[in-house]
């Protein structure tokens, strides 16, 4: 059996098509892109060794349309598809649909992906393998007084989730009743509209939480790999910004209660290739609940890799092929990574900015790792996400790390197009980023200080 694919199509543009390009260069597996005519003359496209244009009413559409894709990499000749992240990476029915075509699917199968992708049934699952969660590892919530009812038993305030959702979307707090039924019926209204499911649960709402993840590798024996943690805690609108690895102030007692619930997590479910188990850790109690799996390759996968020696595509790229890792792995948890998401959007309201890109200069150095989608004389459109880069430091200590990823920022010449750069510089200068003692509200909480510093400034003036 080949140890990798042959040929591999990304079903995917931006940086993680051309990282993903990246190491399949490196291991001699022929490429092959698709894009958006929008997209015609970004990065990934002129590195890969085979570029086929999409057709598409829109260029999400485009994207998205999993039947074009498979035909494209059936006639170029490709044995593998890698979906990256978003779009069609968590789509069972894609994933279905690759291997029914006789092609390696990159990624865990289809029948987990949809377990693990309905947060009810994936709560049912690590449940029963001894994983804490919040709330009922039982059905989704019919009715507003099912809701009610089960506040009661959890506690308020309470999270509203949607079963589908993700990336954000699909949540609401309520601290009463009254709150709650409208929550309720918020949210399974919008989760109808945006996932075609109205499936709706409730947890216990954390004010002061931390989100820490587990990077894992399940293996075709059953056997799951935790490639250690990362704090992804650094969030504006539930969307992450900045993410480190290990987690800061996490003891060793909690950090291996931590990896053996993901561990546990993924062999509930048999899972198979590169994933992420998501906890919620409540900073004044310490006890921590699972929130979810991801079942791809993560936007934050690069400081996993930095702090463990390994190329988590190249050993995606061997699971799907052989079963199992390759022959070389052997990681090995050293030093600290920070990365910072370079978002083509407004520093202060982070609204998205797309525009041309005129002028544009990665930072470099000892530690410093740069991960693209975008180069002098791009575009930026407004069809897709903001993220047009990941800095990511690496350093034998957390300040190394920290000082590295502060002098990157600063050093990272784009010009013509407004990013979030200004901001990420505040967080990383801030007094609870430096002392590492932050929670998911350390965005609020400095952008409520930068109002306050300012409208002071504006009376004093």
């Amino acid at each position: 059996m080949s140890l990798f694919p042959k040929s591999l199509l990304i079903a995917n543009r931006g940086e993680i098509a051309r990282r993903i390009i990246r190491t399949a260069k490196r291991l001699g597996v022929h490429t092959v892109a698709v894009y958006h005519a929008v997209d015609g003359n970004l990065p990934y496209v002129l590195e890969a060794d085979t570029a086929i244009q999409l057709e598409g009413d829109t260029p999400v559409q485009a994207y998205l349309d999993g039947e074009q894709i498979v035909r494209i990499a059936k006639d170029a000749g490709a044995t593998a598809i890698h979906p990256g992240y978003g779009f069609l990476a968590e789509n069972a029915g894609f994933a279905r649909r690759v291997e029914e075509a006789g092609l390696i699917w990159v990624g865990p199968s289809a029948e987990v992906i949809e377990v693990m992708g309905d947060k009810v049934e994936s709560r049912r699952a690590v449940a029963a393998a001894g994983v804490p969660i919040s709330g009922d590892a039982g059905a989704a919530l019919q009715t507003g007084d099912e809701a009610v009812e089960e506040a009661k038993r959890v506690g308020y305030p309470v999270m509203v989730k949607a079963s589908a959702g993700g990336g954000g979307i699909g949540m609401a707090v309520a601290h009463d009743e009254e709150a709650l039924r409208k929550a309720f019926e918020n949210t399974r209204s919008m989760a109808a509209r945006s996932f075609d499911s109205d499936r709706v649960f409730v947890e216990r709402f954390v004010a002061s939480a931390r989100h820490i993840e587990i990077q894992v590798l399940g293996l075709a024996d059953g056997t799951v790999v935790a490639l250690g943690e990362r704090d992804c805690s650094t969030q504006r609108r539930h969307q992450k910004l900045i993410e480190e690895s290990p987690a800061p102030h996490l003891d060793q007692e909690l950090r291996g209660r931590l990896i053996e619930c993901a561990i546990a997590s993924a062999a509930a479910v048999g899972y198979r290739n590169a994933g992420t188990v998501e906890f919620l850790l409540d900073t004044i109690s310490g006890d921590f609940v699972f929130l979810e799996m991801n079942t791809r390759i993560q936007v934050e996968h690069p400081i996993t890799e930095l702090t463990h020696g390994v190329d988590l595509v190249e050993q995606q790229l061997s699971i799907a092929a052989s079963g199992t890792t390759t022959p070389d792995f052997a990681p090995e948890a050293r030093g600290h990574a920070i990365e910072l998401r370079i978002c083509a959007e407004d520093p202060k309201k982070f609204f998205p900015r797309p525009g041309p890109i005129d002028a544009w200069q990665e930072p470099a150095g000892p530690g410093i790792r740069v991960d693209s989608g975008y180069a002098a004389g791009t575009e930026v459109t407004p069809h897709f996400d903001s993220l047009v880069a990941k800095v990511c430091a690496y350093g034998a200590t957390r300040e190394e790390a920290l000082a590295r990823a502060i002098k990157a920022c600063n050093d990272f010449v784009i010009e013509g197009l407004t990013t979030n750069r200004p901001f990420l510089e505040e967080i990383l200068g801030s007094e609870e980023f430096t002392e590492g003692r932050y929670d998911t509200g350390v965005v609020a909480e400095i952008q409520q200080r930068l109002k306050e510093e300012a409208r002071l400034a504006k009376r004093s003036a």
